[in-house]
C-alpha cells in the first residue's frame, strides 16, 4: 500500500508525505499502567485483568540489595505479551489517527494516515501541515505513554506535484527525521530511497 500510493502519487503529480518511525525499545517500553488501560478500553474481563495485574506485578530486578519492581516492559518467551503491545500500539494510533484525514490519491483511492507493524508505524498524509499535525500528537502520546521513537532510525519521503521535494523535513522528538535521499529505509520488506 505505500508503495502504490507513492508510485501513484508520482504518476498523477500529486503531494504526498510518507514517515517512517520506529519505536525505541519496543516490547520493552511498554507501561505496566498502560496495559492495564487497554485492557479497560477493549472490554477484556475483569477476571483476566487481575490475573494481568498480578503477572505484572511479579516483574522485578535487583541491582544491588534492595528489588526494584519493574513499571514497563513485557517478558519475551511469553505468548501473551505481542498481544498487549498490539493492543497498546492500537490505542495510541487509533488517538492520532484523527490529526489528519485520509491520503487522497486520486479518483476514488484513499487510504488511512496511518499504518502499523509491530513497533514500525507509517504516517501517509497528502497535506504537509496534516504530516506535522500527526507527528506532533504521536510525540505528545508517546510522552504521556513513557515510550518514544528512535528518530536515528526513522526516514520522510515528500513528494510534491509528483516530484521529490528534499527542501520538506520533519522532527520527531525534537530530532529531525532524515530523508531517504539521505538515508534509505527497508520497510516490511521493500527499500526505499530517492
Amino acid at each position: 500500500m505505500i508503495w502504490e500510493a507513492i508510485q501513484r502519487a508520482k504518476s498523477e503529480k500529486l503531494n504526498l508525505d510518507v514517515v517512517w518511525l520506529e519505536l525505541a525499545n519496543a516490547y520493552g517500553s511498554v507501561p505496566h499502567e498502560m496495559i492495564q488501560l487497554v485492557l479497560r478500553m477493549y472490554h477484556v474481563p475483569e477476571d483476566i485483568q487481575v490475573i494481568l495485574d498480578y503477572y505484572f506485578s511479579g516483574f522485578r530486578m535487583r541491582f544491588s540489595k534492595n528489588w526494584i519492581n519493574l513499571e514497563v516492559g513485557t517478558a519475551m518467551g511469553c505468548t501473551i505479551p505481542p498481544i498487549l503491545f498490539v493492543m497498546a500500539m492500537e490505542a495510541i494510533l487509533k488517538t492520532a489517527e484523527g490529526s489528519a484525514g485520509p491520503a487522497n490519491l486520486g479518483g476514488e483511492c484513499s487510504m488511512p494516515p496511518l499504518k502499523a507493524f509491530m513497533e514500525d508505524t507509517i504516517i501517509i498524509c497528502f497535506k504537509e501541515d496534516e504530516t506535522r499535525q500527526m507527528l506532533a500528537r504521536l510525540d505528545t502520546l508517546m510522552a504521556w505513554c513513557r515510550m518514544k521513537f528512535k528518530p536515528k532510525k526513522s526516514r520522510s519521503l515528500s513528494i510534491r506535484k509528483g516530484k521529490i521535494e528534499e527542501a520538506v523535513t520533519f522532527t520527531v522528538a525534537e530530532q529531525q527525521i532524515r530523508t531517504v535521499s539521505q538515508e534509505i529505509v527497508k520497510s516490511l520488506g521493500r527499500w526505499y530511497d530517492s
